[in-house]
């Protein structure tokens, strides 16, 4: 999962591509216009940017191109209107890892994302091991025992967050701040949900560490004798 921001000035254009960026476990914030992106991007610690070239007070041009004379790294997604080669080359000049033009396809916005996110992530962290328990985030893969696991992207996202914090109990506050967007009404039953569904499957495939309900509290994983609750 991904925390990223996303600075566009249509709202009903912003909310499709966070509802298809949340599908992939990503947390979206929204800035609607140069000022507003410029003290979140500045305020805030971020994975990626998605930013409209035109914005209603300014450019976003201008806008990664002070992010990166600022000595900012966060990796930049570029969305414009205009595809033309010339564009494009102003675009990745300002400071863009990356252009993508409008309309978009959802597929594509976010191997987009995966690929931006990428660069983010420190080497030597993108797979993590517990018990058997396999995570590749850049592939957003899962594997117990080497056989492949069929997961949501939620799931995945939950599973992979679990396997990182494995033998420590992880609270439901960190897990809504996390795994699903703040915005989720803490005593949604969403996280329950998710929670059997990903035990359900870690049994299917006879996984070693267990999935445990720390009653009051959160959760764990673990290859202790604790029954789940």
């Amino acid at each position: 999962m991904a925390k990223l921001l996303l600075v566009e000035d249509d709202r009903m254009f912003a909310e499709l591509i966070r509802h298809a960026l949340r599908e992939e476990g990503h947390s979206v914030d929204l800035a609607a216009d140069y000022a507003e992106a410029r003290g979140a991007a500045t305020g805030g610690e971020y994975d990626g940017i998605l930013l409209d070239v035109t914005l209603p007070d300014g450019s976003g041009l201008n806008l990664a191109r002070e992010l990166r004379q600022e000595g900012s790294d966060t990796p930049i997604l570029m969305i414009t209107g205009n595809d033309g080669p010339r564009d494009v080359v102003q675009g990745l000049d300002a400071g863009a890892d990356d252009y993508l033009t409008k309309p978009l396809d959802d597929e594509i916005l976010k191997a987009r994302v995966r690929a931006l996110v990428r660069r983010r992530e420190p080497k030597g962290i993108s797979t993590l091991a517990f018990g058997g328990i396999v995570v590749d985030r850049a592939m957003r893969r899962a594997t117990i025992d080497g056989q492949r696991v069929s997961l949501a992207p939620r799931e995945f996202t939950l599973l992979a967050f679990l396997v990182e914090h494995a033998e420590h109990v992880v609270a439901r506050a960190e897990l809504l701040e996390k795994v699903w967007d703040l915005s989720l009404d803490p005593n949604s039953n969403v996280i329950d949900v998710h929670v059997a569904r990903l035990r359900g499957k870690l049994r299917e495939h006879n996984a070693q560490p267990t999935l445990v309900t720390v009653r009051g509290t959160g959760y764990v994983l673990t290859l202790g004798a604790r029954a789940d609750g």
